[in-house]
């Protein structure tokens, strides 16, 4: 797993910035514990929620983050760091806590999905490499999830390796969000996943007649898919017909299912269903892939297309927004932010950053669900627990080692999204959010901010429609 998605330097997994921040942090002396926030401002695709993936790889990160000696020359030979910060960094290991949404988890825009105490250095190194594993992650968990919910029931299977931006993180991410199967034949093999597919136009195209290309199909497995677009549909499903009752004679071989990639999919798929009925192979499966995304998906569904499955591709691999939808996607843009600082020349102080809309929230805090998805409290983690509240963010490390776990199985995680996913109201589920979840913070977060910007000259952020300030 960790050469899956660290690669041999884990230590390197950071921005030019961290290193040479720490290495000021060093020479001033200021490195007591810091707390630091991971969480994203808006949720992806014009939706209202994000499906929490990613926790898993991000805390291999933080087990495997240190520095080689080949990663030492290297920082040497582009900066000229003092080589006692160099020796320093050799024996950094991270040290602090981590407080972590479980992976299959329903978050929203603002919550904490990770909580990061460490000396400041150490919290302050892991800033990219987190935010790649979660960002990415939680991303196409949550498309996979849209897709899903857009399909109603029919399958849909992860087609993604040859556009995915990091072909593993896809895989894993998309189960988590309910693909039933990759076509993805490592993923399927390192995360244990049901494979499938069908066969390729390139298959047909290699022999001289459509006819011969099924019938050597159907020849060779007991059990086979055919393709039915590489030259015209009408005709090839009448010859998959044939083919397949003359292999279910001859061979007992059984055509389980056949594939529309192109054209229009809705007559498409209303043509096949009905030759296939008219010859009795009612349980012959339509599937359909070709550029699909959630939005394409929900309109055959609404109108009622015979399709049993789809096959999501690009959209996945990619974690892609639609221009036709005004949906933004291809990142989530979850940021990390420092909330808290100690030092013993002074006392604890809350950190804020003030940037109108980007300016932060100050504190050590949790994060509370209330009801089945009634609503969320942000509040500090020395606020008593409001009743009838479930804590969201669970204790993953402590003083740098894992906790018991911490790191379930991926079918555990893929119980929890979908029970999650099953739990949230179907106002939610929208493609394009109508209105927000409500996540309401409490008055002691909102004292401490106010005090925050007192101290630092802040002007007062603009409010948003329920009388809060608009802060990321």
């Amino acid at each position: 797993m960790e050469n899956l998605f660290l690669g041999p330097h884990p230590g390197l997994m950071t921005d030019l910035y961290h290193p040479d921040a720490a290495y000021v942090s060093w020479r001033t002396g200021r490195n007591g514990p810091a707390t630091f926030d991971l969480y994203a401002r808006s949720a992806p695709f014009g939706g209202t929620y994000m499906l929490v993936a990613g926790l898993e790889m991000a805390l291999e990160f933080v087990q495997a983050f240190r520095y080689t000696d080949e990663d030492l020359r290297y920082l040497g030979q582009i900066r000229d760091y003092d080589p006692e910060f160099l020796e320093h960094l050799r024996g950094l290991r991270f040290t602090g806590e981590v407080l972590a949404m479980p992976e299959g988890s329903i978050a929203f825009p603002n919550e904490p999905l990770l909580r990061v105490t460490a000396p400041f250095q150490e919290a302050l190194l892991l800033e990219s490499g987190l935010l790649h594993l979660v960002n990415l992650s939680t991303l196409i968990a949550t498309k996979a999830a849209r897709v899903v919910h857009a399909a109603r029931g029919r399958t849909v299977s992860d087609f993604s390796l040859r556009r995915a931006q990091s072909p593993f993180i896809v895989s894993r991410s998309a189960y988590i969000g309910g693909c039933a199967s990759s076509a993805f034949l490592g993923a399927a093999y390192e995360f244990r996943l049901r494979a499938t597919g069908t066969i390729p136009h390139a298959l047909v195209q290699l022999y001289d007649t459509e006819r011969q290309a099924f019938a050597a199909v159907a020849e060779s497995f007991n059990r086979y898919t055919l393709l039915l677009d590489t030259y015209n549909v009408q005709e090839a499903i009448h010859t998959a017909v044939e083919v397949a009752k003359e292999y279910q004679d001859r061979m007992g071989h059984t055509l389980t299912a056949v594939r529309l990639d192109s054209g229009n999919l809705l007559e498409g798929s209303r043509y096949v269903r009905k030759v296939l009925d008219d010859a009795h192979m009612n349980e012959v499966r339509i599937l359909v892939s070709g550029d699909l995304d959630e939005f394409r998906i929900a309109e055959l569904v609404e109108q009622g297309a015979p399709i049993d499955g789809f096959g999501v591709g690009t959209s996945i691999g990619v974690g892609a927004g639609s221009i036709k939808h005004k949906a933004p996607g291809g990142a989530l843009g979850a940021v990390y932010k420092m909330v808290w600082y100690e030092n013993e020349q002074f006392a604890d102080r809350p950190k804020i950053k003030l940037a109108g809309e980007k300016s932060t929230w100050p504190g050590k805090k949790e994060v509370y669900r209330i009801g089945r998805f009634e609503r969320d409290i942000i509040q500090l983690e020395n606020e008593p627990k409001p009743a009838g509240g479930v804590r969201l963010l669970k204790p993953v490390i402590r003083n740098g080692q894992l906790l018991p776990g911490a790191l379930p199985p991926l079918t555990e995680i893929w119980e929890l999204a979908q029970r999650n996913l099953q739990q949230l109201p179907e106002e939610y589920h929208a493609l394009i959010a109508e209105k927000p979840y409500p996540v309401e913070r409490s008055q002691g977060l909102l004292e401490l901010r106010r005090r925050a910007m007192e101290r630092y000259g802040g002007e007062e952020p603009p409010e948003n429609g329920n009388g809060e300030p608009l802060m990321g």
